[in-house]
């Protein structure tokens, strides 16, 4: 084990290995020069005040120094929810403000800097998804102000706005991450607020109030981003309280009107206003208006926009063939009791589950590398049910990926010969690892498969039909990987949320060699 941890020390970049997600995200949005423009972009237009003729003017100003987001307000000023009875164009932002409103505006020139800086991202499919989420929320936010007794009600909107922003982050910035954290919500077992606080240490709340508190957002915007019990909403005491309400809230129909199209006769929309109605001042005929125009206003401003579709599928990387594409995780379905054939327990979730919750408090806890790594290793070749699992890391002295440890059927013999050149090639390992590409090959005898498997592979593990790959890659640095088989084939594949505790799995071991 020692000479293990001393190859992972002398792999690690001089820089420094990885950082947690939380802390690398923070340093994307608010240290890379693109994110730090957008945040204060952000903050300058919060700033503007509604309450004279200078935060008009201030708004009209920065409108029009942006030639796109001009043409973007005008259009929006045009469409048929907003256009006069006279049927008049608007053709000055000025007269926009006094269609619109101030705040209208404010929060839609906001909306679009997200738009600009994020929709054209490389996995635009997932991002826009979540800006729908963030403009619909916004919407949302807005229609609640018109209703509020409070004083400044208005700003809910950008509360509502920015209760989005974390996710919509993380998918532009770490997408593996997101798709992981999506994986355990669709699992059915994890909230959104357990699956992020899994996966990136910290919830998507508090994500998004360490961001906008970077940004230097006002504290009322910040403290709106908090997370609600899970219980029923009690009214709110303060102007504070309320817009954290609406915050929620807002995102939540967000949700809902993203998923059906009849979203009011919904069981979820029975369940918000069960949460909502009483500290929102809703019932059924209010949430019904409320979905209505909010429905309306989302037409107008994704026309205003000129949003394009997302595309339909995206895949993990170009340096990948086909046939590995269609290996990496992420497919197959979920059983309960008993195995496959393959020999892979139908439980195998709760396994890994378990095993993160152990590897999460044992490195809590200060454990060491060589121990995170065996915990990792025995979690795969337990919960998955593999006859041989071994972690690979590269010599420097040798020029060699060697075995460093094993488990299993013939584990000592199968350890001294799993060792290959580091020296790239293109057979499947040094594939997955260029790509950083997770692999399950539920069937290694077919010829596509065979192809890329190097002659040592084919010699040592004959009788292997099924393996896992996962690499250990730390920004452009290949450490080695993870690799384990079985001796049938799997044809039940590997579903999202076994996926994501996977991919959790390793990610404990890249945090765990962080000096």
């Amino acid at each position: 084990m020692a000479a293990m941890l001393d190859a992972v020390t002398n792999s690690i970049p001089p820089e420094g290995a990885t950082r947690r997600v939380r802390a690398a995200l923070m340093h994307k949005v608010c240290g890379d020069e693109e994110m730090f423009a957008l945040g204060a972009s952000i903050a300058r237009v919060v700033e503007m005040a509604s309450s004279d003729d200078q935060g008009t003017h201030d708004l009209a100003y920065y409108v029009v120094s942006d030639p796109a987001l001009t043409q973007r307000i005008l259009r929006l000023s045009n469409t048929i929810q907003y256009r006069t009875a006279s049927s008049t164009p608007v053709t000055t932002i000025s007269r926009a403000i006094s269609l619109l409103g101030f705040d209208n505006v404010k929060t839609t020139a906001l909306a679009m800097l997200l738009v600009d800086a994020l929709a054209s991202c490389e996995h635009a499919g997932s991002v826009r998804v979540e800006l729908e989420a963030a403009l619909c929320a916004s919407l949302v936010g807005r229609e609640m102000a018109r209703h509020s007794f409070f004083q400044g009600a208005e700003e809910a909107a950008i509360c509502a706005l920015f209760k989005n922003l974390a996710p919509l982050l993380v998918a532009s910035h770490e997408h593996d991450r997101y798709r992981e954290i999506s994986a355990l919500v669709a699992g059915g077992k994890h909230t959104v607020g357990q699956a992020s606080q899994m996966i990136l240490g910290c919830s998507y709340d508090a994500l998004a109030q360490a961001v906008l508190a970077e940004w230097k957002i006002p504290d009322v915007i910040v403290r709106a981003q908090a997370s609600l019990p899970p219980t029923a909403v009690r009214v709110a005491a303060n102007r504070g309280e309320w817009m954290r309400q609406v915050a929620a809230f807002s995102l939540d129909v967000a949700r809902l009107l993203a998923k059906t199209h009849e979203p009011a006769n919904s069981l979820e929309a029975q369940a918000l206003l069960g949460r909502y109605g009483n500290a929102l001042d809703l019932d059924r005929e209010r949430m019904l208006g409320l979905m209505s125009a909010v429905q309306e206003g989302m037409r107008g401003l994704l026309e205003s926009m000129n949003m394009q579709p997302a595309p339909k599928s995206e895949t993990q990387g170009s340096g990948l063939p086909n046939v590995l594409l269609l290996a990496t995780l992420d497919a197959g379905e979920e059983e309960q009791e008993g195995t496959h054939p393959s020999g892979k327990p139908k439980n195998a979730r709760d396994l890994l589950l378990a095993g993160v919750q152990d590897v999460t408090q044992m490195r809590a806890s200060g454990g060491k590398v060589n121990e995170v790594v065996l915990a990792v290793l025995e979690t795969l070749y337990s919960a998955l049910g593999f006859r041989f699992a071994t972690v690979c890391l590269k010599d420097a002295k040798s020029g060699q990926y060697r075995a460093r440890l094993a488990l299993g059927e013939d584990s000592a013999r199968l350890q001294d010969g799993f060792a290959f050149p580091a020296a790239s090639a293109r057979d499947l390992f040094h594939l997955a690892m260029e790509n950083d590409a997770d692999l399950m090959i539920s069937d290694a005898s077919s010829p596509k498969i065979r192809d890329l498997l190097p002659e040592w592979h084919r010699k040592l593990l004959r009788d292997a039909r099924s393996f896992i790959v996962l690499p250990l890659v730390v920004g452009k640095v290949q450490l080695g990987l993870f690799y384990a088989d079985r001796t049938l084939t799997a044809e039940e594949g590997v579903p999202p949320d076994e996926t994501a505790l996977i991919k959790a799995l390793k990610g404990q071991v890249l945090a765990a060699l962080a000096p």
